[in-house]
């Protein structure tokens, strides 16, 4: 199996553990107010913000995650209020998730 391949699962396996965490957040009343955000930056690279209100993730602590090896080569992950926070540059779109849905499963 070749590394994309095996990047390309890896993607596949995180973006349906990401629907799956949404799906389950969603009781007809959450949804309608919160959510998720996965939007573009120009510097460039991605920023993500999951809503964490009325989840039992809301008063959780979680690590950061603060690395920057040079300007193509960064990400940043933290918990602001009752919101994840992530940024990262634009091969870090899965790194990002992966650290939120690692985060939550503790």
């Amino acid at each position: 199996m070749s590394i994309r391949m095996r990047e390309t699962e890896g993607m596949n396996d995180v973006l349906k553990r990401l629907q799956d965490w949404y799906a389950n957040q969603c009781n007809g009343d959450w949804e309608h107010q919160f959510g998720i955000k996965i939007e573009t930056v120009d510097n460039p690279g991605w920023t993500v913000e999951i809503d964490l209100i009325e989840t039992k993730w809301q008063d959780t602590v979680f690590a950061e995650l603060r690395t920057k090896k040079d300007d193509s080569d960064w990400i940043i992950c933290f918990k602001r209020g009752s919101h994840f926070v992530g940024s990262g540059d634009p091969s870090k779109l899965r790194e990002i998730l992966a650290y939120f849905l690692k985060a939550v499963d503790s």
